[in-house]
C-alpha cells in the first residue's frame, strides 16, 4: 500500500517497523461537547484505514486518545456550575454513542489525558533537564529554536512560523514561539501535584506522553485532521524527539477539511452542525457514506442535497444486498452453466477495490468499485440462480462493504415480521379472489411506504424512505 506521506509531501509504501504489524496514533476528541461533521471525517476515514489495513493481514494496535482536562473543558464546567470530571466523562460517552451510529470500531486503546500525567511529568521533567524546556513561575514551555528540525511537518522555516504567530504581551516566554507543555493552575481549577508547582498539562504534551507509553518511543503511523498539522502535530514531534532521541512518526496522514454549503463551516455563520443534529434528520450513515464518498485528501462539502443523495446511494446499496438475501432464501443447490463466469466477473471488482485502496487509501474508486459490483450483482443474479452463486455474491458484497465500514443497519425484525404476515394475509386473499381484502392491505403497506413487488419467487418488499 502507498499513502501520501505529509512529511516527505509523496506518496511512499507503508513499510512497517515490524514485518505484518502497524502502530497507528489517531488524535481524538476534546470531550467538551457534542462532536461536529469535521470531526467525523478522521473519525471515518481512519477507521477505514484500520479496517483495510486488517482486511489486508496486517496487525494493527490503533490507540485514540480523549483529551479529557482542557480550557475548553473546564469553562464549560464553569458555565454548567459543575466540574471538569462530569463535563469530560459525559462527553465522551455522548462521543462513544455517535461514533458507534457512525460505524466506527473502538481503538484499540482510548487513553485519557488525566490517566497520563506521571508519565507526562516524566517527559516534561527530561526536557527540562537537556534544556529544551523551561520553568517561569510554575510553567513550564518548550524551547522551539533549540529543535532545529522545528517545522518540517508543515514545511515552514522557524523564521517563517514566528513571522505569523501570535506574539503574547510580557515578558514570561523566551521566544514568541515557545509553547507550554505545563500550566500552572489557576485559582479554582483542576491541578495536579509537580516539580513546578500544582498545575495541568498543555494540550501537545499528553500526546507525545500517550503514544511512547502505549505505543513506543517510534511509530508507524500517525492521523489526524489537516488543521492539526501546526501548531499541536509539529510541536508533538518537538516534545517527542527532542526527549527520547528517536524519530516519532515514520508516516503522517492527514485528512482535508469540511464545508457546509462550500463556505468553511463555524459556529458565527450559523452554519454549524454537529452529528447528533445531522443523524437525528438523516441517520448515521449517510454522514459515514459522505466521508469515505471523496479521496481523504481532498476538501468535500457538506449539504442538505449532498446528503440526501448520500441516503439515496446507500439505497441502491442495500437493495442491492436485500435482493440478493431474497434471491438466496428461495435458490436451489446446484452451480449451474455459466456461474463460474459470473463469479470471474464480480472477482474483477475485487481486486479493483484493492488497487483503489493501495492507491494511497482511496475510497471514492473503492466505493466506485463496490458500485460496480452491485450492477454485475443486479443483472446476472437472479431467481435461477444456484444458492451457490447467491452465497458467494452475498459474501464478496459483504466483504467491501466492510471494509468501507457500510451496509451495517439491519431492519427491525419485529417490523419484518408484522408485514410478513399482512404479506401473507394478501396472498391468501388472492388465491380466495377476495379482492376488497388484498387491495386493502396493499392500500395499508403503501401507506406505511412498504412497496410490494410480485416475483416467480413470491412477494419482495422493501420500506420507501
Amino acid at each position: 500500500m502507498r499513502i501520501y506521506n505529509t512529511m516527505s509531501r509523496q506518496k511512499e509504501e507503508l513499510v512497517p517497523m515490524t514485518p505484518g504489524e502497524l502502530k497507528i496514533y489517531a488524535c481524538g476528541p476534546t470531550v467538551y461537547n457534542y462532536i461536529h461533521i469535521g470531526n467525523a471525517r478522521p473519525i471515518c476515514v481512519f477507521d477505514v484505514l484500520r479496517r483495510y489495513l486488517e482486511y489486508r493481514g496486517m496487525k494493527v494496535t490503533y490507540v485514540q486518545n480523549f483529551t479529557d482536562i482542557d480550557d475548553k473543558i473546564i469553562n464549560k464546567a464553569n458555565e454548567e456550575n459543575s466540574d471538569y470530571l462530569t463535563v469530560s466523562r459525559r462527553y465522551m460517552e455522548e462521543y462513544k454513542k455517535d461514533a458507534a451510529g457512525l460505524n466506527v470500531r473502538p481503538a484499540t486503546i482510548h487513553p485519557l489525558a488525566t490517566e497520563n500525567i506521571d508519565e507526562i511529568i516524566a517527559i516534561i521533567s527530561k526536557l527540562v533537564e537537556k534544556g529544551y524546556a523551561y520553568a517561569v513561575d510554575g510553567d513550564v514551555y518548550f524551547r522551539t529554536n533549540k529543535f532545529s528540525e522545528y517545522g518540517k511537518l508543515s514545511h515552514q522555516p522557524l523564521e517563517e512560523l514566528q513571522a505569523g504567530a501570535r506574539i503574547s504581551v510580557g515578558d514570561v516566554k523566551e521566544d514568541p514561539m515557545d509553547f507550554a507543555v505545563w500550566k500552572a493552575a489557576k485559582p479554582g481549577e483542576p491541578y495536579w501535584e509537580s516539580p513546578w508547582g500544582h498545575g495541568r498539562p498543555g494540550w501537545h504534551i499528553e500526546c507525545s506522553a500517550m503514544v511512547r507509553r502505549y505505543l513506543g518511543e517510534t511509530i508507524d503511523l500517525h492521523c489526524g485532521g489537516q488543521d492539526l498539522i501546526f501548531p499541536h502535530h509539529e510541536n508533538e514531534i518537538a516534545q517527542s524527539e527532542c526527549c527520547n532521541g528517536a524519530p516519532f512518526a515514520r508516516y503522517w496522514m492527514h485528512n482535508g477539511y469540511i464545508n457546509v454549503d462550500n463556505k468553511k463551516m463555524s459556529k458565527s455563520l450559523g452554519n454549524f452542525f454537529t452529528v447528533r443534529d445531522v443523524a437525528e434528520k438523516y441517520g448515521y450513515e449517510p454522514i459515514r457514506y459522505l466521508m469515505v464518498s471523496s479521496h481523504y485528501r481532498m476538501p468535500i462539502n457538506y449539504s442538505v442535497d449532498i446528503i440526501e443523495q448520500c441516503k439515496a446511494s446507500l439505497e441502491r446499496l442495500y437493495n442491492c444486498r436485500d435482493n440478493l438475501r431474497f434471491l438466496l432464501e428461495n435458490a436451489a443447490e446446484g452451480q449451474k452453466e455459466g456461474e463460474e463466469g459470473v463469479l470471474a466477473r464480480m472477482t474483477q471488482y475485487r481486486d479493483q477495490f484493492i488497487e483503489a485502496m493501495d492507491d494511497d487509501l482511496n475510497t471514492a474508486d473503492g466505493l466506485a468499485a463496490l458500485f460496480g459490483l452491485a450492477r454485475e450483482i443486479n443483472s446476472s443474479v437472479n431467481g435461477e440462480s444456484s444458492k451457490e452463486l447467491c452465497q458467494k455474491a452475498l459474501a464478496l458484497y459483504m466483504e467491501l462493504a466492510n471494509v468501507l465500514g457500510l451496509l451495517y443497519v439491519e431492519k427491525d425484525n419485529s417490523l419484518d415480521a408484522e408485514i410478513e404476515a399482512l404479506i401473507e394475509k394478501r396472498t391468501q386473499a388472492r388465491k380466495n379472489r377476495d379482492w376488497a381484502t388484498a387491495d386493502a392491505i396493499r392500500d395499508e403497506l403503501k401507506a406505511r411506504h412498504v412497496v410490494l413487488e410480485d416475483t416467480p419467487q413470491g412477494v419482495k418488499w422493501h420500506i420507501e424512505e
